[in-house]
């Protein structure tokens, strides 16, 4: 890898961020209407609300969102054969990445400008997951969980939806062992009755003529635990970050590499202990989070008043971070976990 590696904690320095510059964070941009005043009037093209890319048919903002628990476990663990690579995740419009027991990682993945064909394999809802779908409702899709989690799902303004609501939108996949082998049908899980239609918008983008302005990363590396911290690597001709897991492609059964536009590490409180059975990410309150768009990153806080609204993201000064429209991972890492950053190779002098 080209450049310099620095070793950064996931304890990023407090940044001095004035409430009232704050104030809710992103959702303000987005609720303003456009001015009927004066003579001319212009129209924002339609953008799908999830990842404000163009929307010109109309069919982002004609369906819910549609949320599944995806599993994730690491290739040295004997059970991976039936979990990697996973389907559907190249077509999700957010994915977040959490911590669950024994320190494994799991997916809540939300789709709704593309519609793949099959998901999965679909797992267990954790506590963490209610308070990730609150802000967009929809369609919630899993398989079984604790007592406590899935109370908490069935009280989110989600329709929750586990094998027996689903009906034929679920079957388990020839050639997988049980509980791996259970996927879904996208198309018929985006039939179960989700609202609202559409989903509010979840960031705010960049509009024409707006840059990403940060320093510059080619990489960096999401300190989860071995076997499931992933790497990304700017791709400029794409203009996105594609996902490695130790040096491998992190890839789909479609045989494509994971590529998101915007990778977010939101440094998160496991309530209960990061890895053990019943703890919690707390996304609800505040903290730091590192933004990485267009081989860049800006440094800021993450600041959700309350688990009705989608947590904005602002830089040290408290203007809201804008995202590049695309789709976007929300790596929700716990903190004291470390942050490997590559920058890119300083450009020699000219000669004097």
């Amino acid at each position: 890898m080209a450049g310099p590696r620095r070793a950064v904690a996931a304890v990023a320095a407090a940044l001095t961020v004035a409430l009232a510059a704050c104030g809710g964070g992103g959702d303000g941009e987005q609720s303003k209407q456009p001015s009927t005043s004066g003579a001319t009037t212009t129209t924002t093209p339609p953008v799908a609300p999830l990842t404000g890319l163009p929307d010109p048919s109309g069919q982002a903002r004609s369906r819910p969102v549609l949320w599944v628990k995806v599993d994730n476990i690491a290739e040295r663990d004997d059970r991976s054969a039936d979990t990697r690579p996973q389907t559907g995740l190249e077509a999700a419009d957010v994915v977040y990445e959490e911590v669950v027991e024994g320190g494994i990682t799991r997916f809540v993945v939300a789709f709704n400008s593309v519609v793949p064909e099959t998901v999965g394999p679909i797992r267990s809802v954790r506590l963490t997951d209610p308070n990730i779908v609150w802000p967009l409702g929809g369609i919630f899709v899993y398989s079984g969980g604790g007592q406590p989690a899935v109370e908490a799902i069935n009280q989110a303004p989600v329709n929750a939806v586990d094998p027996n609501a689903a009906g034929d939108a679920m079957f388990r996949q020839d050639g997988k062992k049980a509980p791996y082998d259970l996927f879904g049908r996208v198309g018929d899980l985006f039939t179960k009755d989700g609202q609202p239609v559409p989903p509010p918008p979840f960031f705010e983008y960049l509009a024409t003529g707006e840059t990403f302005a940060g320093e510059g990363v080619t990489e960096f590396t999401a300190g989860f635990a071995p076997g499931y911290a992933p790497t990304y690597t700017f791709d400029a001709a794409t203009n996105s970050w594609n996902r490695a897991i130790d040096g491998v492609p992190f890839t789909s059964t479609s045989g494509g590499q994971i590529s998101a536009t915007n990778v977010i590490v939101q440094f998160t409180d496991y309530v209960g202990g990061v890895g053990l059975e019943g703890s919690e990410g707390n996304t609800v309150g505040e903290g730091d989070a590192w933004v990485f768009s267009n081989g860049q990153l800006i440094r800021g806080r993450w600041i959700r008043p309350a688990k009705e609204q989608p947590a904005g993201y602002v830089d040290a000064v408290g203007n809201p971070i804008k995202l590049t429209p695309g789709r976007t991972w929300v790596e929700l890492l716990p903190i004291g976990a470390p942050v490997d950053l590559v920058t890119p190779a300083p450009v020699p002098a000219p000669p004097s």
